[in-house]
């Protein structure tokens, strides 16, 4: 039986199944359905509306549904769970309801890159995720965020669909430090950071009473060099984005996908020029030490993460105050605890992929034929889906499908390499065509997932839960 969500005169529920599943909206006269589409009819105590689960509708859901229009997240605890095939939000919403008490969800969370490798729209996005919170029952804020958005073009796209967080991306423009640094700083842009090399000297010259803010000149060198690139990149896009956005939104800064972690006084330089040149921002996402790859464990001494994160902390609280964001947070359940406990629970986590591996787990236990051809797919497609993802597999240290019992597939799920090569390899698998220009895994695992709507929506209950539980707040 489908849930409900009461708001105000209107009662509105998601049926069916797949694509042909239908937005059902009841109220006391047919004058109040009029902002919905579709064919609205005379029933007990008053009229209801069938239509289709259409961008229009999706608009009305939101307006009609306050808590299920976007609002920025501020500093409470929360998560985002990204979904690459449009049916995981039911999953998720369960997920939050269980083991999520106190945080803010952020259903719609997708990445540009993500967007654009599988042709979706930001506005397919969230509008999938709006449908799929009333097919869950949410009753409670949301957010929408616009995740590793590196250009002005991503930036309107996503404005015009509506999303509230917007996550800038000044990764590709970090430079490295090469060896034996003299400290030069000829290359640092300084018109575009209204600065020169004096001014910087001079800012973090004086008395620090705070020793975490304390930067000595050779880090400063050092940061200037290595980040100076990504403050007046991050200042462009930021300004941009604030001259265009005609609602309120919020800023994630994001310089996770890098080479070399971010220290405790790389981290101050960007904080404070960031704050020099105007830019508001609510969470920030170093480059952490230790291994944040797609898909598997955190990969180093989890004390030693600890103790960093409690550093970068005491910067933000201190600069800002502004969350700390944890990106590529699948599957890192030895730190989920020990960051909710560093940063006292101004904390945001990522996931994106995990629902994707839930739903080719059930093909791995449901279809083993379906799952050998994604995880073939994966395998061939490997050496060019890991260059923009941050993953270790190695194909040497997988098997060939054929060579796996079905009774052992859900195990290639779970290993570490060829989890990541499946995780990385959803781009190759969903836009695969045959020779009739029909996405054919795409369509079949669609198919799957909506023959077994209770079991991903139970896998995903299940297993983002273990995510979320471990940072839910305390009250």
């Amino acid at each position: 039986m489908a849930k409900e969500l009461v708001s105000g005169r209107l009662t509105l529920s998601v049926f069916g199944s797949g694509d042909a599943r239908r937005l059902r909206v009841a109220a006391p006269t047919a004058e109040d359905l009029q902002a919905f589409d579709g064919t609205a009819a005379e029933a007990a105590g008053g009229a209801v509306l069938e239509g289709p689960l259409s961008p229009a509708n999706a608009a009305a859901v939101r307006a009609n549904v306050p808590w299920l229009q976007p609002k920025p997240v501020g500093l409470h605890t929360s998560a985002g769970v990204g979904d690459r095939l449009g049916r995981a939000t039911p999953g998720h919403v369960r997920a939050f309801q269980t083991y999520g008490g106190g945080m803010v969800p952020v259903f719609a969370q997708q990445s540009a890159r993500e967007m654009d490798r599988l042709e979706r729209t930001p506005q397919e996005v969230l509008d999938s995720a709006t449908f799929g919170a009333v097919q869950g029952g949410w009753d409670r804020q949301v957010g929408a965020d616009a995740d590793h958005l590196k250009s002005t073009h991503d930036i309107d796209r996503c404005l015009a669909a509506g999303f509230t967080s917007f996550t800038l991306d000044a990764g590709d423009t970090v430079n490295a430090v090469p060896a034996g640094y003299a400290g030069e700083l000829a290359g640092v842009p300084w018109g575009a950071l209204e600065d020169d090399e004096a001014s910087l000297l001079r800012r973090y010259s004086g008395d620090v009473q705070d020793p975490v803010l304390r930067v000595s000149e050779p880090e400063l060198r050092r940061a200037a060099h290595k980040y100076g690139d990504a403050v007046a990149y991050t200042v462009a896009m930021y300004r941009h984005l604030m001259a265009n956005a005609s609602y309120e939104v919020e800023v994630e800064i994001a310089v996770d996908e890098t080479d070399d972690p971010t220290t405790i006084a790389e981290h101050v330089y960007l904080a404070t020029e960031l704050k020099r040149l105007g830019v508001n921002w609510n969470g920030f996402a170093p480059r952490y030490v230790g291994g944040f790859e797609k898909g598997v464990e955190y990969i180093g001494p989890t004390d030693v993460f600890a103790a960093s994160l409690r550093e970068h902390f005491a910067v933000a609280s201190a600069l800002g105050p502004y969350k700390i964001s944890l990106h590529s947070g699948s599957d890192k359940f030895s730190i989920y605890g020990l960051a909710a406990e560093a940063t006292g629970g101004m904390l945001h986590l990522k996931t994106s992929g995990t629902s994707y591996l839930e739903a080719v787990q059930l093909a791995a236990e449901f279809s083993p034929s379906l799952f050998r051809e994604i995880y073939d797919v994966s395998r061939e497609a490997y050496a060019g889906s890991r260059a923009s993802y941050t993953v270790s597999a190695d194909l040497d240290r997988t098997p060939l499908s054929r060579d796996v019992a079905d009774a052992d597939l859900v195990d290639l799920v779970m290993r570490s390499d060829s989890r990541q090569i499946l995780h990385v390899g959803y781009g190759a698998v969903l836009m695969l065509q045959d020779e009739n220009g029909t996405r054919r895994l795409d369509d079949e695992l669609h198919a799957l997932l909506d023959a077994e709507p209770e079991r991903y929506a139970q896998a995903l209950e299940t297993y983002i839960g273990r995510h979320l539980e471990p940072m839910r707040p305390v009250v």
